[in-house]
C-alpha cells in the first residue's frame, strides 16, 4: 500500500485498485498529533504532580515518547484514512 514511509502507491499490486483518486491530505497527521500529544502531556502532567521529577528528566522521557508515538502511529493512521475513503467511495474530483 505504501511506496515510502507515507507515500501511497498509485495502484494496488493485488487487486489493481486505483489510489490516485484518494486524497488523505494531513488528516492522519492531525489525529495522530492529538492522540500522541494527549497521551504524553497528560502522562507527563500526572508524573510531574505525583513525583515532581526534575525538568530535564521529563524532557528525556517525554520528547522521545512523543516522537516514537507519532512516527509509530502515522502509517496505520494514513492506512485507516485511505481505507475509510475506499469504504465510503470518496474520490477527488478534478475539474
Amino acid at each position: 500500500m505504501f511506496a515510502g514511509f507515507l507515500k501511497v502507491v498509485d495502484r494496488c499490486a493485488v487487486c489493481g485498485f486505483d489510489f490516485t483518486g484518494l486524497n488523505t491530505g494531513d488528516g492522519a497527521a492531525i489525529f495522530i498529533m492529538q492522540i500522541a500529544g494527549g497521551i504524553v502531556v497528560f502522562g507527563a502532567l500526572f508524573i510531574q504532580i505525583a513525583y515532581d521529577p526534575p525538568f530535564w528528566a521529563m524532557l528525556i522521557v517525554a520528547l522521545p515518547l512523543v516522537a516514537g508515538l507519532s512516527l509509530g502511529l502515522m502509517r496505520p493512521g494514513k492506512g485507516l484514512m485511505v481505507a475509510l475513503q475506499m469504504q465510503n467511495r470518496t474520490t477527488r474530483h478534478v475539474d
